[in-house]
């Protein structure tokens, strides 16, 4: 089961894949846009229908269950936040907002997601001839070899890493804002790598991912991301001059901030809360290592 614990976040990724165009005129608003909400609503249902389900078969374990359906309401509620609010339209015409939209879903959502594994309670909404179904496809080994070879702690880590600088390539981020393809290509592309990276960072991969080993090196992997990210930012912080020529043709962003202005703005959130995060699930990692080791040796 734990191998397709990517799916049912892969289905709250799905709205990430729509992207309307808006009057920039007008205060940036809801978006009601049912390619988004619809498959938002869904992902909730099944949910909650199936996590009802298995709640009231369950012997023993609820306290878990109950933890883990308030990690999904988390990741939802940041998915939504994200996708349906304001945040979403003004991220048109603000790179801060953009920026503040991908790490939402990059850095709140997914690892939420990933930790609150919904596909034991989601396969509950099903018949039992479909849960068998996908737990076979789940089990069988081209599913498992690819899985374990995507959430490999420095295969998910390259990733991701990749991914986020190719799609900050001036030509590349232009592309998405033109496009709604595009754009709905690149948000899908951070939110697929965030989910990939988060499987490894927190050990929901199974092969003794919890071992002190694996998490020693998701830390070190923490760590290279916190530098990755934070260099990223770091050059869009120090830019004098705007990188995206989308926003650079708006003249204004909110607030009154020039795009320069504004492009720096987005570069410190991605280098300091960023990093930040990265760094401190990293140091979090490192404890969790050493304290048994410190607790074995005390006398």
């Amino acid at each position: 089961m734990i191998r397709l614990a990517l799916l049912p976040a892969l289905a709250l990724a799905a709205p990430a894949m729509a992207h309307a165009g808006h009057d920039h005129r007008n205060p940036p608003g809801w978006t009601w846009d049912p390619w988004i909400s619809g498959p938002l609503l869904l992902s909730a249902l099944i949910f909650a229908f199936g996590w009802r389900r298995l709640h009231a078969r369950s012997a023993g374990g609820r306290a878990r269950l109950v933890r883990r359906a308030w990690l999904f309401a988390g990741g939802w509620l940041a998915m939504a936040g994200a996708l349906v609010s304001p945040l979403h339209e003004a991220g048109e015409r603000s790179f801060t907002a953009h920026m503040l939209e991908h790490e939402l879903l990059m850095l709140v959502a997914a690892p939420l997601i990933v930790l609150a594994e919904p596909l034991s309670a989601m396969l509950w909404a099903f018949a039992p001839d479909a849960r068998r179904a996908i737990g076979n496809v789940s089990s069988s080994g081209p599913v498992s070899a690819v899985f374990s070879a995507l959430t490999g702690a420095i295969t998910a880590t390259a990733i991701q890493s990749a991914i986020l600088w190719i799609w900050h390539m001036p030509a590349l981020f232009d592309l998405a804002l033109a496009s709604e393809g595009w754009h709905a290509t690149q948000h899908l592309c951070f939110v697929v790598s965030a989910l990939l990276f988060w499987t490894a960072m927190l050990g929901r991969r199974g092969g003794g991912a919890g071992e002190p080993g694996a998490r020693a090196l998701a830390a070190l992997c923490l760590l290279a991301t916190s530098l990755v990210t934070g260099a990223l930012g770091a050059l869009m912080a120090f830019s004098e001059s705007p990188w995206y020529a989308g926003y650079a043709r708006l003249a204004r962003a909110p607030f009154g901030l020039s795009p320069a202005e504004d492009q720096q703005v987005a570069g410190l959130i991605m280098w300091i809360p960023g990093g930040l995060l990265h760094a401190v699930a990293a140091l979090l990692l490192f404890r969790s290592v050493i304290a048994p080791q410190r607790a074995a040796n005390a006398p």
